[in-house]
């Protein structure tokens, strides 16, 4: 759960320097994520935190379909109508009903893959080699760094195939999370029954409303 709360805080950001090459390439990789009417994916993600010894992993995936998605992070799930926020946590047993668009961007598949578009500047550091294929490094820093937990976020994204391959994000605290892309569907087959929330399936859960 707390590899969770963490995620929630993901979108609070922005950076110095705007670099003419880092935005070319966020600019072509946002321009291809809108070509898509549907897309699927499925992420490693690890925090670590040497200091107070947390060392967490979870695996997830998501499905998006317009302003609808599916989302679900290690045991937990949101499912958005676009309309409506469910966020279904196991540990707990609770559901959590919220307008569509309260929740943090983060838990949105779809901004998390394109966090750079609002609240950032950016700042083309290197390239090199992730995962066996060569790969850009764009740095994000927070415009309002005294209003957040976090002062970096690290972007490693393909050269040859324009697409979002790792982010890390660094907080004050010494906390890193690492989010590693692992499969990516574009116009992915998906039915919108996906994004209706059927308390059946949750016997037992309390349902609370925000």
């Amino acid at each position: 759960m707390r590899l969770i709360v963490c995620m929630l805080c993901l979108i609070s950001f922005s950076a110095f320097g705007q670099s003419s090459k880092s935005q070319d390439i966020l600019n072509k990789l946002s321009g291809k994520m809108r070509q898509y009417n549907s897309f699927y994916l499925e992420f490693s993600a690890h925090i670590k935190n040497s200091a107070t010894g947390m060392n967490e992993s979870e695996i997830g995936k998501g499905w998006v379909k317009g302003d609808k998605y599916y989302a679900s992070y290690g045991d937990n799930t949101i499912i958005s109508n676009g309309s409506k926020n469910w966020t279904v946590v196991k540990e707990d047993k609770s559901v959590y009903i919220s307008d569509a668009g309260d929740e943090e961007e983060s838990m949105n598949p779809k901004k998390l893959m394109t966090i750079w578009e609002s609240g950032f500047k950016n700042k083309y550091d290197k390239e090199t080699t992730y995962d066996n294929e060569t790969v850009h490094v764009i740095m994000l820093y927070p415009k309002n760094p005294k209003e957040v937990d976090y002062h970096t976020i690290i972007l490693y994204i393909s050269k040859n195939k324009n697409e979002l391959k790792k982010a890390v994000m660094k907080a004050k605290d010494g906390t890193v999370m690492s989010y590693s892309l692992k499969k990516f569907e574009a116009n992915a087959s998906v039915s919108d029954s996906k994004f209706v929330f059927d308390i059946k399936k949750y016997p037992g859960y309390s349902v609370i409303r925000d």
